[in-house]
């Protein structure tokens, strides 16, 4: 299980300090800017469809944006798709400090919440205060997934690894003890955003278990 978050870690700018002289706020930006570098090096469960290796954070993030870009058409609400992009570029941020939580492991999910929350805490209090609250606030608005644009986001986040373990024939859907269903289940939430995109992701799903790629019972 993932342990609680660590507030004391170094920040990046701790090793090579940026100089004196700068405006405070500005400094506070990039201080900011720089810590989360380290969103490239949260590996998440996902393989690559490209590659022989993991997807990170910064990768997954980038993809979802351009999913929002291509993929708006098919929400059942309009949606803005720049506030929708800033919602699917800040949600993963939080797991610089907490780590990236696999949506089949269930003793990790147990901390998640509280993991989360105190990261939250920590990085977006780097920026000045306005600036935090406004990043703080797309955050909680993906969690929360009220509006339409935090909905289709959120259908964006579950997507993304249905496709890229399609092209593993299977990938995380192998983890011991998933099923088909436990999948299915993991991603309806792809349905409360677009009816479109769900049946489609439910087709993959479905002709995956057909395939062997995903366990029955």
């Amino acid at each position: 299980m993932l342990g609680p978050v660590t507030t004391s870690d170094p920040l990046l700018t701790d090793r090579t300090p940026l100089p004196d002289g700068l405006d405070a706020r500005l400094r506070d930006h990039l201080t900011f800017l720089i810590e989360v570098d380290k969103l490239k090096t949260v590996l998440r469960a996902s393989p690559l469809a490209a590659a022989d290796r993991r997807e990170n954070d910064a990768e997954h993030s980038w993809h979802l944006a351009l999913m929002v870009m291509v993929l708006a058409e098919y929400a059942d609400e309009p949606i803005d798709v720049g506030h929708t992009i800033k919602l699917v570029v800040v949600h993963d941020l939080v797991e610089i400090y907490a780590g990236d939580t696999p949506i089949y492991d269930t003793e990790a999910g147990v901390t998640q919440v509280e993991r989360e929350e105190a990261a939250a805490e920590r990085l977006f209090g780097l920026l000045p205060a306005d600036a935090g609250v406004a990043l703080r606030a797309l955050w909680d608005e993906f969690e929360a997934r009220e509006t339409p644009e935090a909905r289709f986001a959120k259908a964006m986040d579950r997507l993304q690894p249905l496709l890229l373990n399609w092209m593993a024939q299977g990938g995380t859907w192998r983890t011991p003890g998933v099923t088909a269903d436990d999948v299915r289940a993991r991603k309806a939430v792809i349905g409360e955003a677009s009816k479109a995109l769900w049946d489609a992701g439910r087709h993959l799903i479905d002709e995956g278990e057909r395939r062997g790629w995903a366990r029955q019972v």
